[in-house]
C-alpha cells in the first residue's frame, strides 16, 4: 500500500507539471519567441536613452545572467519562505506535529516487507552512488550530443551546493528523527530532509539540460518525469520512516529554489538565455546612431 501511494503521488505531480510544461508559451530558449522580445525590447530602448544604456550594461553572457539571477532569487526567496514557516511550526505549532506522526503512524501501520524493499530502490535515486553515475551519465551523453563544456559543471554546481547548503541547514535546526524505524537515529538531523533536496535539484537539473533544443512536448514530458521523481524520492523517506512529512516538503521546496538560482547563474552559457538582451542591445544601438526610431507596431 505505501508504495501504491507513492506511485500516484509521483504520477499527479509529474502529470501536473507536464501539463503545464505543455501549456507554456514559449517553445525553445533562444529561439524565435525570444529574438520578437528582444526586437520589441530593442524598439524601446532607441526610444528611451536610459532604458538604452541599462541594455548596454547587458552585453556579455555574465551580465545578462546576472539580470536574470534576479528573477531566479524570487524563487529562492519562495522556498526560503516555505523552508523557513515550516522550521518555525514544526517548533511551535501542534497540529503540523500531529500531521507528522499521524503520517509516520500510517506507513509503519501499513507497511510490508516487499513495500520496504521497493521504497528502498526509490530513495536510492537520490543516494550518493546514483548522483555520480547520473552526473557522470548525463555529463557524457550531453557532450555527445550538444557539446558544451559547462554542462558537467552546472551539473556539480547544482548538487554540490545543494548538499553544503541543507547539511548546514540540518546542523542549525538539529530537529529529531522519527522513531518509527531504529535507522533513523544513526543519521543525523532530520530537517530539511537531504534526500528530497538533492532529488529536486539533481533530477531538475539534468531536465534542463538533456531538454536543450527538443520539442516542446518532449521537454514537458521530461519536466514532468523529473518532479515525479522529486516527488518519489521524498514520499519514499516518509514512508521509510526516517524522514517528518514537513521534512521532505521543505527538502522539495529548497531543493528547486537551488536548481533555478544554479539554472539561471549558468543559463547564459549553455541555454542563451542573453540572446534576446543582446537583440535588444544591437536594434537600440543601430537606431540610436539612425537619430530616429521606427514606429512600434501596437
Amino acid at each position: 500500500m505505501p508504495f501504491l501511494i507513492l506511485l500516484l503521488v509521483a504520477t499527479i505531480a509529474g502529470s501536473l507539471v507536464f501539463l503545464l510544461g505543455s501549456r507554456y508559451p514559449t517553445p525553445v530558449v533562444g529561439q524565435a519567441p525570444a529574438q520578437a522580445a528582444g526586437e520589441k525590447l530593442g524598439h524601446e530602448a532607441a526610444r528611451h536613452p536610459w532604458l538604452s544604456r541599462t541594455l548596454r550594461g547587458r552585453l556579455d553572457p555574465a551580465s545578462a545572467t546576472g539580470l536574470a539571477l534576479t528573477i531566479a532569487l524570487v524563487v529562492a526567496i519562495g522556498g526560503g519562505l516555505v523552508l523557513g514557516l515550516l522550521a518555525y511550526l514544526m517548533r511551535t505549532n501542534a497540529q503540523l506535529v500531529s500531521i507528522d506522526k499521524s503520517v509516520g503512524q500510517w506507513q509503519v501501520d501499513h507497511g510490508t516487507h516487499l513495500s520496504t524493499q521497493a521504497l528502498q530502490r526509490v530513495t536510492d535515486l537520490a543516494s550518493t552512488y546514483a548522483v555520480v553515475i547520473v552526473i557522470l551519465v548525463v555529463a557524457v551523453a550531453e557532450f555527445v550530443r550538444i557539446p558544451n563544456k559547462w554542462v558537467p559543471v552546472f551539473l556539480i554546481s547544482v548538487v554540490v551546493g545543494e548538499i553544503v547548503l541543507v547539511t548546514t541547514i540540518k546542523q542549525l535546526l538539529d530537529r529529531v528523527r522519527p522513531s518509527f524505524n531504529p535507522a533513523a537515529a544513526t543519521l543525523g538531523p532530520s530537517f530539511p530532509s537531504g534526500h528530497s533536496a538533492t532529488a529536486a535539484a539533481l533530477y531538475a537539473a539534468v531536465a534542463l539540460v538533456v531538454a536543450r533544443r527538443r520539442p516542446p512536448r518532449t521537454r514537458a514530458l521530461i519536466a514532468g518525469a523529473a518532479a515525479a521523481v522529486a516527488v518519489a524520492v521524498a514520499c519514499s523517506r516518509v514512508m521509510l520512516g526516517v524522514h517528518w512529512l514537513s521534512d521532505v516538503i521543505a527538502g522539495l521546496a529548497f531543493g528547486w529554489a537551488w536548481f533555478a538560482i544554479c539554472a539561471i547563474a549558468f543559463g547564459g552559457r549553455f541555454l542563451s538565455f542573453g540572446a534576446p538582451l543582446k537583440t535588444a542591445t544591437d536594434i537600440a544601438a543601430s537606431e540610436g546612431r539612425s537619430g530616429s526610431a521606427p514606429a512600434v507596431q501596437p
